[in-house]
């Protein structure tokens, strides 16, 4: 066998081998991507729904308690991306409980009738609304500067 079939015949196998090794393990690039694509599916179904109504507000709640789970089962090996990670996923379970709280607001306002303890029904729904907003504005500046600091992360060589 002469030399250059040998190099024609090792340069694929060895470049094979490369891709291989390198496809089963994962890189930073691969896990932050990974994890990007959860955090926008989550943040794409909230403001896909927001302003909506009860039934709405209840399935937001379960997608996203959904979203926290699949965040919680990604199983990122980089130490920094399991801190975001487990940050994300605090997120979005407040957010899940918020928006949940909010439906059951919503619902109560609903069936409230027309009298003093309707209306009593109602100040006590509005005031769990606008403890969720004020939840909600606070998550999101969380939310923010979370993925502020991991796109930082994900953006640097490694």
């Amino acid at each position: 066998m002469s030399v250059s079939h040998k190099c024609t015949v090792i340069a694929p196998v060895s470049l094979s081998i490369a891709l291989l090794i390198t496809s089963c393990s994962e890189n930073k690039v691969s896990q932050c991507q990974r994890l990007v694509r959860v955090v926008n599916a989550g943040t794409s179904l909230i403001d896909k729904n927001k302003g909506t109504q009860v039934i709405t507000s209840i399935q937001l709640s379960k997608d996203l308690e959904f979203v926290t789970k699949s965040i919680k089962e990604l199983n990122l090996k980089d130490p920094k991306l399991k801190e975001f990670q487990g940050g994300f996923a605090k997120i979005f379970q407040n957010l899940s409980q918020a928006v949940a709280i909010a439906g059951k607001a919503l619902g109560a306002t609903k069936i409230a009738d027309a009298s003093t303890s309707g209306r009593e029904k109602i100040q006590k729904a509005r005031a769990e609304i606008d403890s969720v907003l004020t939840t909600a504005t606070t998550v999101g500046k969380q939310s923010d500067t979370l993925i502020n600091q991991m796109n930082k992360y994900c953006s640097k060589p490694e």
